[in-house]
């Protein structure tokens, strides 16, 4: 119960701030329109200037305060209008509908989920094989971790470009970028599990005359279970950053990086930021869905009550 209302207490206080950010972010914008509209709008004093600056406009037009949390096309959308968008959106549109951000949010998440999936593959297998080679340790290990200096926003058209010069379209393209991001934490995470068990342990087997296989499927992998979930609940999210930069540089019509193109082009502050939450929203239920296998698994393992 404390911890709800921890919770609670924290979203209610940057809901707060969120509130007061929009009023000087947006009373120029709400000024202006009441000046073309023939409304008498008072200027800021010399000494509100010069001490409060924005706030000083803010001070002599504070009957316009309301109507910076109304804007039609604000620079910082309030709360409610990004809920109101995103009920809009996800429960009075079909599911069918191009406005709809659950139609989007499918199309981003089945990239994710594949580009996930060949992440989490490729960075599994890497560490299996760094475990037990010298040699990979010493050669792919650098370069996994020189891989993740450059900019995503660099790489991805060039991915984009190359993969389309050779007619490879579609979810594809946008997959890749996802394993691009996803793969290094689950390399870093497994690595470490993998040689988690200390020398007392790998003594008992050796004492058995364990082969180097028993040794890995009787402890090394059970050992390894807790990193690979945590870095799983990393990967999920970074994978879900790639595939949404992935529909950036191809124009895409469809997916959540689609819809942050859409309200740019257009200036629509309120459906980015509504684009925006739902990708923390699905970011925070593939995380949650994590978490429940987590659970699951080490339990049915002894490794968690």
């Amino acid at each position: 119960m404390k911890q709800i209302i921890a919770v609670f207490t924290v979203v209610a206080v940057i809901v707060l701030f969120w509130y007061v950010a929009c009023v000087p972010m947006n009373i120029k914008g709400v000024l202006t329109e009441l000046e073309r509209g023939g409304a008498e709008v008072q200027p800021p004093t010399a000494s509100a200037r010069r001490d409060l600056g924005e706030f000083g406009l803010v001070l002599d037009n504070s009957f316009a305060i309301p109507a910076a949390w109304e804007q039609g096309k604000p620079r910082l959308p309030s709360p409610h209008q990004v809920a109101i968008e995103l009920w809009d959106t996800t429960v009075l549109k079909k599911i069918n509908s191009k406005r709809s951000l659950v139609f989007h949010g499918w199309v981003t998440l089945s990239a994710t989920m594949l580009g996930f999936v060949i992440g989490t593959g490729l960075g599994v297998l890497l560490a299996v094989g760094i475990v037990h080679s010298r040699v990979m340790d010493l050669s792919v290990m650098p370069w996994a971790i020189v891989s993740q200096t450059i900019p995503i926003i660099a790489l991805a058209p060039m991915i984009i470009v190359v993969l389309y010069s050779v007619g490879v379209q579609g979810i594809i393209p946008k997959a890749i970028i996802s394993a691009y991001l996803s793969f290094f934490p689950v390399v870093v995470g497994m690595v470490k599990g993998l040689r988690s068990p200390d020398a007392m342990q790998l003594d008992l087997l050796r004492t058995y005359n364990a082969s180097q296989s028993q040794g890995f499927w009787k402890l090394r992998l059970p050992a390894s279970m807790p990193y690979l979930f945590t870095s799983l609940k990393i990967g999920i999210a970074a994978s879900l950053v790639g595939a949404i930069v992935g529909e950036l540089p191809t124009g895409a019509v469809a997916g959540l990086g689609a819809r942050l193109l859409a309200g740019s082009y257009y200036g629509q502050t309120v459906q980015i930021w509504s684009a925006l939450f739902a990708a923390a929203i699905l970011a925070a239920c593939l995380v949650g869905l994590l978490g429940l296998i987590e659970r699951s698994v080490l339990k049915r393992m002894g490794m968690a009550q």
